[in-house]
């Protein structure tokens, strides 16, 4: 992976200071891993690191995920495939929009070659015949589930503890495919420190996700997933969560967008007001990256320059 000294790592911490934080006596802090790579950034790369490195040790060429039209994913993917040598094929839920949207023209731009299936086909994406059927249609390839959300996936993304230098009493994590959540309830070294997933959709089985990933004899530290502010489903949003991530980059200049990282920060900032966290706890959010999405809300403008590769 020749890119590797391209990748800002590790990435740095940010305190946030407010006048509500210094009323309820709260320390807030933010993983800035948006800051890893102006492409492969935040978990993305952390969940693409071991299976690349994987696929290449099977030494296989191609590697082939799935995702929506808007896939934070399968665009790190294509854009990691592009820098490494790898082909890549992105399954693609529903139907080709026309024209294609950004994500879906860089993806192409990078190489990746694109299959749309109809979303009941979509369903069946951990089906062994199913894969068997893409094999005969794609030939070999590596396969990384949606979201990066397999043993490989989960072991890049626990190294975001390695990286931390301070303790906290909650560690914060958005919950998409729950690979971030599984990673950080698994090696959290730090019994005290309670873990906090915020579910960005309508997902109730999230937690029966995660215990899947989890070992049923082992002890884990305290970890829940609050469901109260997917803003009624998956990358749906509302004006009073666009005028929360705009006024969030005004007071601390640091960028969220609506599907994942604005709905986990505005649930932090409702539920300090709520004080449900105690006097004096130490917070930390992941910022799990993702910008290249806000391009799928107009009201944002949001035109990244992306490096040619």
């Amino acid at each position: 992976m020749n890119f590797a000294a391209e990748l800002k790592l590790p990435s740095p911490v940010t305190q946030i200071h407010s006048p509500l934080l210094t009323e309820k006596k709260i320390e807030l802090f933010i993983k800035r891993d948006e800051l890893i790579h102006p492409v492969i950034q935040g978990n993305k790369w952390r969940k693409l690191k071991y299976n690349l490195q994987q696929a290449q040790y099977e030494q296989k060429n191609t590697i082939l995920s799935f995702g929506g039209a808007y896939s934070n994913h399968l665009h790190a993917l294509a854009a990691a495939g592009k820098i490494s040598g790898f082909n890549t094929i992105g399954i693609i839920r529903g139907e080709a929009p026309r024209p294609l949207n950004p994500c879906l023209q860089d993806m192409l731009n990078w190489g990746m070659q694109l299959e749309f299936i109809q979303r009941i086909e979509y369903k069946q994406k951990t089906d062994s015949i199913f894969i068997e059927n893409l094999k005969q249609s794609w030939g070999d390839f590596y396969l990384i589930p949606e979201g990066g959300n397999n043993p490989a996936g989960i072991k890049g993304c626990a190294e975001i503890l390695d990286e931390l230098k301070d303790e906290y009493d909650f560690i914060c994590s958005e919950v998409g495919s729950g690979t971030m959540l599984s990673a950080l309830i698994l090696n959290n070294k730090t019994p005290q420190t309670q873990i906090i997933g915020f579910s960005v959709m309508k997902n109730l089985l999230l937690e029966q996700d995660i215990k899947n990933n989890l070992s049923a004899t082992k002890k884990y530290s305290d970890w829940k997933i609050i469901h109260n502010y997917h803003f009624n489903g998956f990358a749906k949003t509302t004006t009073e969560l666009d005028n929360f991530i705009k006024n969030f980059k005004l007071d601390f200049d640091i960028q969220l967008e609506p599907v994942y990282s604005g709905k986990m920060l505005y649930a932090i900032f409702d539920l300090i007001k709520q004080d449900y966290f105690q006097t004096g706890s130490k917070l930390l959010a992941i910022h799990g990256g993702g910008l290249q999405g806000l391009r799928g809300f107009p009201q944002y403008n949001y035109s990244p320059e992306y490096p040619a590769f």
